[in-house]
């Protein structure tokens, strides 16, 4: 049974007058789960099922889930998703992180479009830390919810299988910080928010330290 006292915490971490995020941290790895919702329609959508899929599904349930988003494949942003299959809610995810996941449902392209009632979710390929890693912009707004590709001083980790550090830095160079400006809010998969002015001054620092 699950005990409301280890809830993980709820928290609206940004809202303007179209728009609305929450983020939980679950699992032993802290991992931020996102719900990015539209106050128009109630529609919201899932980034990345990571754990205590317990917590997760009622949230889903109260905020008015309709699709969950992985920003990739790695074991501790997926813990969640056969439970949130199973609640009716679809699983999309990268086809080159598709094999990591137990079972999904719809395959993501690079610069698509997502509707979450009357928002629109740009898609973003950012190979490095993975494959088929992918970030998620919300239009109209400054948010880019990045996953493990950008964090607070530097790229996410590129030791793991799959993992390439040139890789990374150009997916960061090109696709973000050429792309967005420096007031854009950088939502990470672990950890604290930044921004792209924040990150984009220390890219040399990063190839220089090789990390």
């Amino acid at each position: 049974m699950w005990d409301p006292v280890d809830m993980p915490e709820l928290v609206r971490i940004w809202e303007d007058a179209t728009c609305e995020v929450h983020r939980m941290v679950v699992g032993p790895m802290d991992n931020n789960v996102y719900v990015v919702r539209c106050r128009r329609t109630g529609d919201a959508v899932l980034v990345d099922a990571a754990n205590e899929h317990e917590a997760l599904l009622p949230v889903c349930e109260r905020l008015g889930v309709r699709s969950v988003v992985e920003t990739h494949g790695h074991w501790d942003h997926i813990q969640a998703v056969p439970a949130v299959r199973e609640a009716g809610i679809a699983v999309s995810v990268t086809p080159e992180d598709a094999g990591m996941l137990p079972s999904y449902d719809l395959l993501l392209a690079d610069d698509s479009v997502i509707e979450v009632g009357r928002l629109r979710v740009r898609t973003i390929a950012t190979p490095g830390h993975t494959p088929g890693s992918m970030c998620f912009a919300v239009e109209g707004t400054p948010l880019l919810l990045s996953g493990d590709t950008l964090f607070p001083g530097g790229p996410g980790n590129t030791s793991f299988a799959g993992g390439d550090f040139p890789t990374i830095i150009r997916s960061i160079e090109d696709r973000l910080f050429r792309r967005f400006g420096p007031d854009t809010l950088v939502l990470p998969g672990h950890g604290a928010s930044t921004t792209i002015g924040a990150e984009s001054p220390h890219l040399q620092e990063w190839v220089d330290r090789g990390w």
